[in-house]
């Protein structure tokens, strides 16, 4: 399951990269990038807000979080206005992980992906809380903020999101893919071969 994580983070880093050099090439236009070294993360909110799925993050921000903070501010003060806010952009983005998992695996939804994202966005109310509360006054050392926060995002994806991601058999669609672009190419190179080196 450890290696499956630096699977999923590195092709999504390979893919992404790929993109970007193609926007750049083809296009002239300079993508931000979609990570920015998750594996040093201090914090959940460090983790979700500024260093995993940076795109979807500035997607999210002004979609939902933003305008729910404005109308929960208005509700509930702006003390508590953060916590529907947060749980608002958890719950859109579990809802839209089980919309891309369906449609990869047409398999019927058991919602662990939401609760994933729903536990997240708990437990990074409660940090975000605690924050509040401590104000500076205490502060974890770095390396136990970064073991602590990998450490749960990687317990609470091998109980929630990876399940769901396997029943799909994404992984068994993802190897078969893998061999198909490595016998295309094994092909184009043939033809390329044979054509000019006669």
């Amino acid at each position: 399951m450890v290696i499956y994580c630096f699977h999923i983070y590195l092709s999504l880093d390979i893919i992404l990269a790929i993109v970007s050099g193609l926007a750049r090439g083809l296009l002239g236009l300079q993508l931000e990038p979609q990570f920015n070294e998750p594996y040093l993360s201090t914090s959940l909110q460090d983790f979700w807000g500024q260093r995993w799925n940076l795109i979807v993050t500035r997607i999210l921000r002004p979609t939902i979080y933003k305008p729910v903070l404005s109308l929960s501010a208005n509700i509930l003060g702006r003390k508590w206005a953060p916590i529907p806010a947060v749980m608002a952009t958890f719950a859109v983005s579990g809802l839209m992980h089980e919309l891309i998992f369906y449609y990869l695996g047409r398999v019927k939804p058991t919602w662990e992906i939401t609760w994933f994202f729903l536990l997240h966005g708990v437990c990074l109310n409660v940090e975000i809380y605690a924050k509040k509360v401590i104000n500076g006054r205490f502060k974890l050392p770095r390396i136990i903020g970064t073991i602590l926060t990998i450490g749960f995002v990687m317990i609470t994806g091998f109980w929630l999101f990876f399940p769901q991601l396997l029943r799909c058999n994404s992984d068994v669609r993802a190897f078969a893919e893998y061999e198909a672009i490595g016998a295309f190419f094994k092909d184009v190179t043939r033809a390329v071969n044979s054509t000019f080196l006669r």
